[in-house]
């Protein structure tokens, strides 16, 4: 059997190890969920799915730091996992290490450039870092790729509150 057929059939197994506790996370029965994927680690802790959806598990019981342990371990296994990435980059900025948010982001877009999680995360970091003019360059990028409405709009009174660069074709204007 070929290599990277082995490395389908493994993936495809950690997939399907995954899948009740990924419906229970659906339904916002994280506690459940959690005690399903510790399970899940147990029988196979070289699962990457499992610490990425117990990454989710943790931050939505509000458990941050368990989150980035999470999110760590999963990109120790599946160093190519963007959504682990990206979630270790929101999750870093919300911990106050703004410059690690920055540093997974822009990982996450070097490996899926335009992305717009990737987009949202990185502008995010950049503004809790105190790079404004960062935050707009990439904030702006994501509301160009469309986003849900809700979150279109928190980024765009974002944007507004940034101050405006004295470079900027706007920052003469009045708005």
């Amino acid at each position: 059997m070929s290599a990277k057929l082995e490395d389908e059939l493994r993936d495809a197994a950690h997939w399907s190890a995954v899948e009740e506790a990924a419906e229970l996370l659906q339904e916002e029965r994280f506690r459940e969920a959690m005690v399903e994927l510790r399970r899940v680690l147990q029988a196979d802790a070289a699962n990457p799915y499992a610490f990425y959806f117990l990454g989710v598990g943790f931050f939505e019981v509000g458990e941050i730091e368990g989150a980035r342990d999470a999110y760590v371990a999963c990109l120790k296994l599946a160093p190519g996992h963007l959504g682990a990435r990206v979630a270790l980059s929101h999750v870093l900025r919300i911990l106050g290490d703004a410059r690690g948010g920055v540093r997974e982001g822009l990982a996450a877009l070097s490996r899926a450039p335009g992305d717009p999680d990737a987009l949202h995360a990185v502008g995010l970091a950049h503004h809790a870092y105190g790079d404004d003019t960062a935050a707009r360059k990439y904030l702006e990028a994501f509301l160009a790729s469309g986003p849900e409405f809700e979150v279109a709009v928190e980024v765009r009174a974002l944007l507004a509150s940034l101050p405006r660069d004295a470079a900027s074709p706007e920052a003469g204007e009045d708005d």
